[in-house]
C-alpha cells in the first residue's frame, strides 16, 4: 500500500526486525540451511590485477565468529565496545559479527594506516572508549603502536586471523534484546565532526531487510558486489548487513582496488550473477572514463540486476555517461537506482522503481533556490535532478527548516524520516540527539517520532528530489545557491579535476562570500590567473554570483572524508584556518 501528497509520501515495507534476532543470529541460520555454499569472497589484488579470491562458506564464517566470540567473552562484557581497526577483507566481516555475537557493540573503523585519517580515528577512538580493538595479525604492531599515541585507556588488541584454541560452538549465546545496541556508526564527517550513530538489532535488520526488499536481494538467486569501505554505512549494510538478512552472497574487494582500476569493479560484476551493488555518483563517472575498450571485451553486464547511485547528488551526465559507455556490454539502463539515505536511518531511505530508469525533472532553477519546485518553462534557466525515488518501508515528509511545521505542496524543505530503522541517538551526545531524533509529532502507536536529516529535498509528484544540505547553501546578497550547481559549472573547465570541486560561504566584512576549491586536473598545463578569471566568468554568467575566492590546489589535495567524499566543512575550516591557502597553486 503506498499513500501519497506533496509533502508525506508513506511506503508500506518489511517491517521491524523479529524479537531476538541479530546479524549474528541469522548468520547461524544461514550456516545451517546453506552450510559449504560460498558466503564471502573477499578478491584481493594485492598480488595481481586479476585478484586472489579469499573465500569462506556459511559454514566456516559460522565457525570462525562462534571462535572470535568465544574469544571476546574473555576480554569484555556485553554492552561493551570493541572497535574494528581492519583493512578491508573476509577477517573484517569475521570482526564485525564475532563482536555483535559476543554482545558487544562493534564500532566499524579502519586501519590506522589510512591515509590523512590518524587525528580522526583518534577522536573516534576517544569517543566511543573501546574495551577491544580488532584487527588482523599483519596489523597487530601498527595498531598497537598507534593506540600508544592515543590518551585512550588500553583497550585488549585482537587479531582476528589468529587461530584459537576456543573451540566454536562450546557456548549457548544468549538471543540479543531488539533494542540493545548492534553498533556504532561513525558519520563520515562530511559535513559535522564525526558522531556515532546508535543503531540497535532492530534498526540494523530492519533496514538491512528493507534494503533487499527494494534492491532485489534473494536467497541463491543474486549476490552483492561492493568495493564500499565496510566501515561505511552503505558499505556495512551492502556488503554484511543484507547478505546476512537473505542469505545472499557477498563480494568485496578493497576501494583501493577499485580507484587503481576501475574495470575491476565491472569484472566482478559480470562475474557475479544477479549482482547488486552500489557506488557514489562519480564512480560511475569515474569507470565510463577510466575502462578501456579491450577491458570491455571481458565485460557480461546483461545478468546486472541493481546498480544503486547514492552518498552524494546524482547527476544526470553521469548516469547518461555511464550506461554509453557499457551498452554495449550488456547493461539495460533499468538497472540504474538512485538512492537517498544517511546514517542516522542506517542507511537507506529511498530508492526508485525497480523496472525502468530513474526519474528526471527539469526544474525552474531561480524558482527552486527560492524554495518551490517548478517545471522549467522553455527559455528558462534551468536545472535537472535525479529522483531518489519512494521510501522504503518508512514515511518521509518535508518540513518548514525553522520551524518543524510541514510544508506547503511543491516546496522545498527539511526531510524528515520516520520508521523502525532510525537510530536511537548519537553516542554520549544527549543535546545533539534531543535536537535531530524523536522530534513530534510521535505516531500514537508505534511511538516513533521524527529524525531531522539536515538534507533539503521536495515532493514532487510522489517522488523524492534531494536539493542540497542545509548547512551547505551558499547564501550570497540574500539568493540560496545550491553548491553542486556552482561546483558542475567549475568542473565543465578542463582545466579542472572532476569531481573535485567544493563550494562553500565564508564570512566577510560585506556579508557572506562565495568561495571555491578545485583541484587542478592532471597533465593539462594551467595558467591559474587566466583559468580562475574565466571561472569567475562562467559562474557569474550560470548563477549571477560573484566569487569571492578560487582555490587551485594539486590533485588530491583537497580535503576529504574517510569515505572519499569531498567535505565541504573541512574545505571551509580549512579556508578560514589558512591551510588551504597555503598549499594554493599560482
Amino acid at each position: 500500500m503506498e499513500t501519497i501528497s506533496e509533502t508525506v509520501v508513506t511506503t508500506s515495507g518489511p517491517g521491524a526486525a523479529s524479537d531476538s534476532e541479530s546479524f549474528a543470529t541469522l548468520l547461524e541460520y544461514w550456516a545451517w540451511r546453506l552450510g559449504d555454499e560460498t558466503a564471502v569472497t573477499y578478491l584481493d589484488h594485492r598480488t595481481g590485477q586479476d585478484g586472489r579470491a579469499v573465500t569462506l562458506s556459511w559454514r566456516e564464517l559460522d565457525d570462525r565468529v562462534g571462535a572470535l566470540a568465544s574469544r571476546l567473552a574473555e576480554f569484555a562484557a556485553p554492552g561493551e565496545r570493541a572497535a574494528i581497526l581492519a583493512p578491508q577483507s573476509a577477517d573484517y566481516v569475521v570482526a564485525f559479527l564475532g563482536a555483535i555475537r559476543a554482545g558487544l557493540v562493534a564500532v566499524p573503523l579502519f586501519a590506522p594506516d589510512l591515509p590523512g585519517h590518524a587525528g580522526r580515528l583518534a577522536a573516534v577512538l576517544a569517543d566511543c572508549a573501546p574495551r577491544v580493538v580488532l584487527t588482523t595479525g599483519g596489523g597487530l604492531d601498527g595498531v598497537t603502536a598507534f593506540l600508544a599515541t592515543t590518551e585512550i585507556e588500553r583497550p585488549a588488541v585482537l587479531a582476528v586471523d589468529t587461530p584459537s584454541p576456543v573451540a566454536a560452538g562450546v557456548r549457548s549465546w544468549p538471543r540479543p534484546e531488539p533494542d540493545a545496541l548492534a553498533y556504532l556508526q561513525y558519520t563520515s564527517g562530511s559535513t559535522r565532526t564525526p558522531a556515532g550513530v546508535m543503531l540497535t538489532h532492530r534498526n540494523a535488520l530492519t533496514n538491512a531487510r528493507q534494503a533487499c526488499d527494494s534492491y532485489g536481494v534473494e536467497t541463491g538467486t543474486t549476490s552483492t558486489v561492493s568495493w564500499l569501505p565496510l566501515f561505511h554505512d552503505m558499505g556495512l549494510i551492502l556488503g554484511i548487513g543484507a547478505p546476512m538478512a537473505a542469505g545472499a552472497a557477498s563480494v568485496l574487494m578493497d576501494p583501493i582496488a577499485f580507484l587503481e582500476r576501475p574495470s575491476r569493479w565491472l569484472r566482478a560484476l559480470s562475474a557475479s550473477p544477479g549482482a547488486i551493488s552500489a557506488a557514489p555518483n562519480f564512480a560511475y563517472a569515474y569507470s565510463a572514463s577510466r575502462v578501456t575498450d579491450d577491458e570491455k571485451c571481458y565485460l557480461e553486464l546483461s545478468r546486472v540486476v541493481s546498480l544503486i547511485n547514492g552518498s552524494e547528488p546524482v547527476l544526470p551526465e553521469t548516469i547518461a555517461k555511464f550506461h554509453d559507455a557499457f551498452a554495449e556490454c550488456g547493461l539495460r539502463p533499468e538497472v540504474h537506482r538512485s538512492s537517498y539515505g544517511l546514517a542516522e536511518a542506517t542507511v537507506l531511505v529511498s530508492v526508485t522503481d525497480a523496472g525502468r530508469p530513474p526519474r528526471q525533472v527539469i526544474f525552474d532553477r531561480d524558482r527552486l533556490a527560492a524554495g518551490v519546485a517548478v517545471p522549467a518553462a522553455p527559455g528558462a534557466v534551468a536545472t535537472t535532478l535525479v529522483s531518489c525515488g519512494r521510501p522504503a518501508g518508512q514515511r518521509v515528509r518535508i518540513t518548514h527548516p525553522v520551524t518543524g511545521a510541514l510544508a506547503e505542496p511543491g516546496t522545498v524543505g527539511e526531510i524528515r524520516v520516520s520508521g523502525p530503522n532510525i537510530g536511537v541517538g548519537y553516542w554520549g551526545r544527549p543535546s545533539a540527539s534531543t535536537a535531530v531524533f524523536g522530534l513530534p509529532p510521535i505516531d500514537p502507536e508505534s511511538g516513533e517520532g521524527w529524525l531531522a536529516t539536515g538534507d533539503l529535498g521536495v515532493l514532487y509528484a510522489g517522488e523524492l528530489f534531494m536539493t542540497g544540505r542545509l548547512k551547505d547553501l551558499v547564501i550570497v546578497d540574500g539568493r540560496n545557491h545550491y553548491p553542486q550547481d556552482i561546483e558542475q559549472t567549475v568542473e565543465e573547465h578542463p582545466a579542472v579535476r572532476p569531481h573535485s570541486a567544493a563550494a562553500f560561504a565564508v564570512g566577510h566584512e560585506d556579508g557572506e562570500a562565495a568561495v571555491v576549491v578545485l583541484e587542478q586536473a592532471k597533465g593539462v598545463d594551467t595558467d591559474v590567473t587566466t583559468v580562475t578569471a574565466e571561472l569567475r566568468v562562467a559562474v557569474s554568467a550560470a548563477h549571477g554570483l560573484r566569487l569571492h575566492d578560487v582555490v587551485f590546489l594539486a590533485p588530491g589535495e583537497v580535503p576529504r572524508t574517510s569515505s572519499g567524499k569531498i567535505s565541504r566543512a573541512l574545505c571551509r575550516k580549512s579556508y578560514a584556518d589558512g591551510a588551504l591557502t597555503m598549499r594554493r597553486l599560482g
